[in-house]
């Protein structure tokens, strides 16, 4: 997608805003539509509150040196706020349709029904439902080959990841498209089937689940645990993605490891997916065999190694967790 087409977000809530921010300062001209009836005297409070915070963010930005605060007015100016009456003028000339609505399904096919009639048949409408499957949402668009679940995760100014998951009707070229838009404004789109809870949310479940049951079991102090997942989980997978970790160890830790939780704990949940134990019979146990969940073959592993060891030096240093050698006894 080329160009700075214009955007459309439906809803006036958290999501739009922030979403209004992220296009905004990628130079995007952004439009929330508001498909709620109101009075005019509540349109004009909600257009204010939305502007309001939408530059209340972006000053907040500013200050942690992102950009000149003096660029705060042309970056805000991009983002206009309309009711149900301009909706089918703005929305017929967006590119894309971001619908930003509450996570009620009944309330979201209205509004997407809404939407896609007064659009036309050009936009790409995107939901950007954390819990709703995609094909859940898919019969109330007109034309559903245009339309995908985004799921950003917040603060969507921020987080660079959108987890895209296309329905089985939805148009290849349509999720390329929006891959290219969101590529364009610095974001890191991944596209996964259509199954609850995507990506991040199905493995961040099962790790923030974990972690209050050992605090219930009594094996750590919320505090040790949140230090422990700060400083030891959490800057690993900063540097290495999760199954290039398992990789960069090795299968066959993950393989033993597995076994062993799963009998001492007495309980199921630690035992290893059959992938684990397929690659470990085919020797397929990461850089010790040069295949695993990645292939790499060709790869210098040295420079690799030295690559990944001086990303994590990077982080601890932004930590403050870098010190000089004891040169002296």
């Amino acid at each position: 997608m080329s160009g700075r087409a214009a955007i459309a977000c439906l809803g006036a809530g958290r999501m739009a805003r922030g979403l209004a921010v992220v296009f905004a300062y990628g130079g995007y001209p952004v439009s929330i539509v508001d498909l709620k009836p109101r009075s005019d005297a509540d349109c004009a409070r909600v257009v204010g509150e939305v502007l309001r915070e939408v530059r209340a963010t972006l000053d907040m930005l500013a200050s942690f040196g992102l950009f000149a605060p003096e660029t705060v007015d042309v970056i805000a100016s991009r983002v206009a706020v309309v009711g149900e009456a301009g909706a089918g003028g703005v929305l017929a000339k967006a590119a894309v349709i971001f619908e930003a609505v509450p996570e009620v399904l009944d309330l979201k096919k209205q509004v997407l029904a809404r939407a896609s009639a007064l659009a036309g048949s050009n936009p790409i409408i995107a939901s950007t439902t954390s819990t709703i499957m995609v094909g859940d949402l898919s019969s109330a668009v007109e034309i559903p080959e245009r339309f995908l679940n985004a799921h950003w995760l917040n603060p969507a100014f921020l987080i660079p990841l959108v987890e895209l998951s296309p329905s089985a009707r939805t148009d290849p070229v349509v999720t390329a498209r929006l891959k290219a838009l969101l590529e364009d404004i610095g974001k890191v789109p991944v596209v996964c089937a259509a199954r609850p809870g995507f990506i991040v949310p199905r493995i961040q479940a099962l790790a923030m689940n974990e972690a209050a049951r050992m605090v219930e079991e009594g094996v750590a102090s919320p505090e040790d645990i949140d230090k422990a997942i700060k400083y030891g989980f959490g800057i690993r997978y900063a540097v290495l993605g999760m199954l290039e970790f398992i990789d960069y160890g090795g299968g066959d830790i993950l393989y033993y490891a597995s076994r062993y939780l799963t009998e001492a704990l007495a309980n199921a949940r630690y035992a290893a997916p059959s992938i684990i134990e397929l690659n470990m019979r085919e020797g397929n146990i990461g850089l010790k065999t040069g295949r695993g969940f990645l292939d790499y073959e060709g790869l210098d592993i040295e420079l690799y190694r030295r690559q990944r060891l001086e990303a994590l030096v990077g982080i601890l240093r932004f930590l403050g967790h870098t010190r000089p050698p004891v040169l002296s006894d």
